[in-house]
């Protein structure tokens, strides 16, 4: 019989490596905390995202300025349009 087992059949006896395993899990626990945290943290998400489509629009622009500027004149077109439609259809169903 060695001096090695535990009555809970773990093996770890030694107080200094049941130390070790308690740092090791509260360092799990911590980053698993941390994680949470980051995807709960919706406005911080929603800058990163935002930042990041930034970033995209940015570098799009200096590979071809002039695709970029007809895309967002196309965006802003459309949007116009929408709400031109909306707005009659609106003022049709008040009549």
């Amino acid at each position: 019989m060695t001096g090695t087992s535990t009555s809970h059949g773990t093996g770890a006896g030694d107080p200094e490596q049941i130390k070790a395993e308690i740092e090791a899990t509260r360092a799990q626990l911590g980053q698993t905390v941390d994680e949470l945290s980051a995807r709960l943290d919706v406005p911080a998400r929603t800058k990163e995202r935002a930042a990041r489509a930034k970033d995209t629009v940015v570098e799009t622009y200096r590979e071809s300025p002039p695709l970029t500027i007809g895309g967002a004149l196309a965006v802003v077109g459309l949007v116009l349009g929408l709400v031109v439609v909306r707005r009659r259809a609106r003022r049709r169903r008040k009549r």
